[in-house]
């Protein structure tokens, strides 16, 4: 069991304005070498109950740019982590940015799988408020049922997560 703790909180405005300081600053170390940055995740989804942290997938051509935005990442203090386990979906970290909101970096191919994963799943929720209704709640009950217990939390979770897949046709 990892004992990491799960807040899921409610949908907040500022999500989308946190995503885009982020984003100014990831365009200016390695807009040139990029083909796009995407805000991922339950916070990019208006109304979607959340943990506070914003998702974001940088889409890069293919592997053949990953080192020059490695580099470039690492200038604004990013730390490439690898894929964790998750093909095509390249981690980072980092350090000592208190000037914005807790987020999650990734950096995809265009032609990655979990790219087209965390888009499409995005994309359904933006077009279905009674999925987003659906989800939230399912997630408000994992945090209050599993707040110490990430795994329990996402156990929890996943057949909703799957029926939503299957309703976006991404299973």
């Amino acid at each position: 069991m990892r004992s990491k703790s799960v807040e899921v909180v409610p949908y907040s405005y500022t999500w989308a304005e946190s995503y885009e300081l982020i984003k100014a600053e990831l365009l200016a170390a390695v807009g040139d070498f990029i083909l796009g940055i995407e805000h991922v995740g339950s916070t990019a989804v208006e109304g979607l109950s959340a943990k506070p942290c914003i998702d974001i997938d940088i889409i890069i051509e293919d592997y053949s740019m990953l080192d020059t935005v490695i580099n470039q990442l690492a200038t604004i203090g990013y730390v490439h982590e690898g894929d964790l386990g998750i093909k095509d979906r390249e981690a980072f970290k980092y350090t000592n940015k208190p000037h914005l909101e807790n987020h999650h970096l990734y950096v995809c191919p265009k032609s990655s799988n979990e790219l087209h994963r965390h888009i499409t799943f995005r994309n359904y929720l933006k077009t279905h408020p009674e999925a987003v209704v659906k989800y939230s709640k399912i997630k408000e009950e994992a945090a209050k049922l599993f707040p110490n217990d990430i795994d329990q939390y996402i156990a929890y979770k996943t057949p909703c997560i799957e029926e939503l897949y299957a309703a976006c046709g991404l299973l």
